[in-house]
């Protein structure tokens, strides 16, 4: 130990024994060393009594000069690569003793989890922002702009290409991501076809930032420092790779930090992965559902044709209800119209629903025979494994100089209804047996003639057996559907169609239903049929 000049203060720190202990103790009076204990003399070697305490440690000096003003919160500093914290001491004669605590250890931890919990909070914004979003572009372009803005200085998602041509979304910290469509070669960047394949990463250490192609480089990012390049795992298949690039003014990257980009690649693979796969599903549904969607009706050389169509739950799109219009190429007639109800809803009605709308269609060469186009529609379906059968209503529609002709034929469904240009509405006299439960079947074709302003409507029974009124318990019934469609008397096809689809959706509210169809034939008013074609063929087009 230096010993001190000072009688009092000498004999206070004999007593103490502080010459030997473990922790750098300096005496300071004023702003001037008094004394030091052996492990202060190794820390401050040229720390003498009698020298100000600020050509020893600036930060000690600035410590004890707060400490004078009245400030006794401890202080840290550091000294060489170590860490420290000073706690004072005073004495009776004015001096203090500064005990300086080695905390470079403590302070080390209390960085690592600083740095664990900013990682963890990370991960979790990742996984938050990502799992939200099915859409795979939106996905590319939040994982690029987290990691730029998180892990790099600027970031590059590369989703699986055809070929050589790859979607590739960057971002730079603080930027907005852009996406592109770019022609690479991979094997350009090291490691890049392999982390595109869901091997390993290659370590950063190994990859020189010189050799990066311009692709690579966002404008005026400047020189690369470093690079990493890890693979984004998806589910089963690789979603991508992540590419992170840091300027060369910027500390390398530590393998620690490989490690987390490779957490972050992990959370974001797996978001990136199950947006790809939504959306190809989403795509395969579109495109097995379009054909089973009705189809768009119009008015077809001076005959008018509306329809709607409600499947039984709002969260899908098809069902088994359906309607079609169909040119007829032979015969007298110019077109047939087809309405029908396959037992059950959802999908698998719709698939069932699928199968007849093509039989029919695959039949429309001998649609004059209304019984044979059923009795072979019969015979398809009894031929395959399935409880399910169907009902329909076929309609063959000629135009004459007196109006419109229609040929209605009924499988098992609900007879048609015929409103008059007086109001009056009427049943048509069709009947026969369900589709698909017995080997052989029945059916009576009746006649209609549409005068101007006249409408035929053909519906299914998720209008007539809706449940729904004032109390919500009371069927919708076919005599109210009958006293509305009265008052649609000489209103377009349109018009019929929307006020029966708003009259029955009004009388269900919120409450459940059934898959709901119809379809109405107007001959228009004030025109005559021959103007506008009457003898010639129809020209729909579905």
């Amino acid at each position: 130990m230096v010993e001190t000049d000072q009688p009092v203060l000498r004999d206070v720190l004999r007593d103490t024994g502080w010459t030997g202990a473990p922790c750098p103790g300096v005496v300071v009076a004023g702003d001037t060393v008094s004394a030091v204990n052996t492990a202060a003399e190794r820390l401050f070697p040229g720390l003498l009594p009698g020298t100000p305490l600020r050509e020893g440690s600036a930060w000690l000096a600035d410590a004890h000069d707060g400490y004078a003003a009245g400030v006794r919160e401890p202080v840290s500093g550091t000294i060489g690569q170590r860490s420290f914290e000073a706690h004072a001491a005073p004495h009776a004669d004015g001096s203090v003793t500064w005990w300086l605590v080695d905390s470079t250890d403590l302070d080390l931890a209390r960085e690592q989890l600083r740095v664990e919990r900013e990682r963890t909070a990370l991960l979790s914004k990742v996984s938050s922002a990502l799992l939200t979003s099915l859409n795979p572009d939106r996905c590319r372009q939040l994982t690029a702009q987290l990691a730029a803005d998180h892990l790099a200085d600027a970031a590059l998602v590369i989703a699986p290409g055809s070929g050589r041509e790859f979607p590739v979304t960057r971002c730079t910290r603080g930027g907005t991501p852009v996406h592109d469509r770019l022609v690479i070669d991979a094997d350009e960047v090291a490691g890049l076809a392999e982390a595109l394949q869901g091997f390993p990463p290659v370590p950063s250490r190994w990859i020189d930032p010189g050799s990066a192609p311009g692709w690579l480089v966002p404008e005026e990012f400047g020189e690369i420092g470093s690079i990493v390049v890890t693979p984004l795992p998806g589910h089963g298949v690789p979603a991508g790779a992540l590419v992170l690039l840091r300027r060369s003014r910027h500390q390398a990257y530590t393998e620690d930090e490989e490690v987390f980009a490779r957490l972050f690649a992990a959370r974001a693979g797996s978001a990136m992965s199950a947006a790809r796969l939504f959306a190809a599903q989403a795509s395969i549904t579109d495109i097995l559902t379009r054909d089973l969607l009705p189809p768009v009706l119009r008015q077809v050389d001076g005959v008018e044709f509306a329809g709607r169509y409600r499947p039984a739950s709002d969260t899908e799109r098809v069902g088994g209800d359906f309607y079609d219009l169909h040119p007829v190429t032979s015969g007298p007639d110019d077109l047939l119209a087809v309405l029908g109800d396959v037992c059950g809803k959802g999908l698998e009605a719709a698939v069932m629903t699928g199968k007849v709308r093509g039989v029919v269609q695959a039949l429309l060469p001998m649609s004059e025979d209304h019984s044979r186009v059923l009795s072979l529609l019969n015979d398809a379906l009894l031929s395959r494994h399935s409880t399910r059968f169907v009902t329909l209503v076929l309609a063959s529609v000629a135009r004459s100089t007196a109006g419109v002709r229609l040929r209605l034929t009924s499988g098992g469904h609900l007879p048609p209804l015929v409103v008059r240009a007086n109001g009056v509405v009427e049943e048509v006299p069709t009947s026969g047996t369900l589709i698909g439960v017995l080997p052989t079947i029945s059916s009576t074709t009746a006649e209609v003639v549409l005068a101007p302003g006249e409408t035929c409507l053909l519906y299914t029974d998720g209008i007539t057996e809706a449940f729904g009124g004032p109390l919500g318990g009371e069927m919708f019934g076919e005599q109210r559907l009958r006293d509305v469609l009265a008052s649609c008397a000489g209103m377009p096809a349109e018009a019929v169609a929307e006020h029966v689809h708003m009259v029955a959706a009004e009388w269900i509210g919120d409450g459940g239903h059934d898959d709901i169809a119809l379809l109405a034939i107007t001959a228009p008013r004030g025109q005559h049929l021959t103007a506008v074609g009457g003898h010639g063929r129809g020209r729909y087009t579905p």
